[in-house]
């Protein structure tokens, strides 16, 4: 039962993490791949809106980015719960919230394993969606007929592509990401308050931390990521993550590893704001439902 609700609350989590963060995240994704196209933040949204308006413009990609953040959210969560029970056995631990930020934080690194095998290939066509119009002048080409092209082209495979790199950016990621949310909850916390029972405000600001944590630490390889799944046959794509962070630095320069994190930065406080609220509201809704 346990499980199934912390699956539900990745899913309503996952859902209204894409709503609030799309379109900062489509912008993402431009400055990524095509760092030289766009001088900064403003003037790729701009000329995205301008081009391509908002649902095929801002909030392209929203088709895979729901299937990719529902699909990786339920599971992360899912996994993320099993993850602690399991570490409470271990360290002999009666109950989850006896888990100290280390241990949450190895729970979330471990839960992000599973996480990104449903992520990768969901994420690869949200990318390629959003980068449509750079690399074929056009944005007609929808999730279904992407799909199949990539199917026919290259397989089940072809879904994959930058796995490696999404391993990389997930699982020390996570490990981050729950582990500043869990101690600015325990900072908010008291003797007579839980750290789930904070406030939407201060769970809101928790997640956003979390968030933010997780990019910074990890962004040069989400924009090795994209770049492989964008272009599967590009410079880098055979790439190990090591040697494609120098082929960027050496023929690019190192600033280009941070090509977008501006706007990631912004997207993701407010995005992991609202998933940290959504899965812990839907929680507490199931379990008093239970009693």
């Amino acid at each position: 039962m346990d499980a199934a609700i912390d699956f539900t609350s990745g899913v309503m989590g996952g859902t209204a993490c894409v709503y609030v963060g799309q379109p900062l995240d489509t912008i993402k994704v431009k400055m990524q791949m095509f760092p030289n196209l766009y001088k900064h933040a403003f003037k790729c949204g701009l000329e995205t809106f301008r081009k391509d308006g908002i649902y095929r413009g801002l909030y392209a990609g929203t088709v895979p980015a729901l299937s990719a953040n529902i699909a990786e959210n339920a599971v992360l969560f899912m996994s993320y719960g099993l993850c602690q029970r399991a570490i409470c056995k271990v360290s002999f631990k009666e109950k989850i919230e006896d888990l100290n930020t280390f241990e949450n934080a190895l729970a979330g690194s471990s839960a992000a394993f599973f996480a990104s095998l449903v992520l990768c290939p969901t994420e690869l066509v949200k990318c390629r969606l959003q980068s449509a119009r750079e690399i074929s002048n056009s944005t007609n080409i929808g999730p279904y007929r992407l799909c199949k092209q990539i199917f026919q082209e290259q397989g089940v495979r072809g879904f994959y592509h930058g796995l490696t790199s999404t391993f990389a950016r997930e699982m020390p990621g996570y490990f981050l990401f729950f582990g500043a949310y869990e101690f600015t909850r325990s900072l908010f916390a008291s003797n007579k308050t839980s750290k789930d029972d904070i406030g939407i405000l201060k769970t809101a600001l928790c997640g956003g931390i979390g968030g933010v944590s997780f990019w910074i630490s990890i962004f040069p390889a989400d924009v090795i990521k994209s770049r492989v799944q964008i272009d599967p046959n590009g410079p880098i794509a055979k790439k190990s993550l090591l040697g494609a962070m120098k082929h960027i630095v050496q023929n690019e320069g190192v600033l280009k590893l941070y090509s977008g994190l501006g706007p990631t930065i912004i997207r993701s406080f407010f995005a992991t704001g609202a998933l940290f609220v959504a899965v812990n509201e839907t929680k507490k809704f199931f379990y008093n439902i239970l009693g």
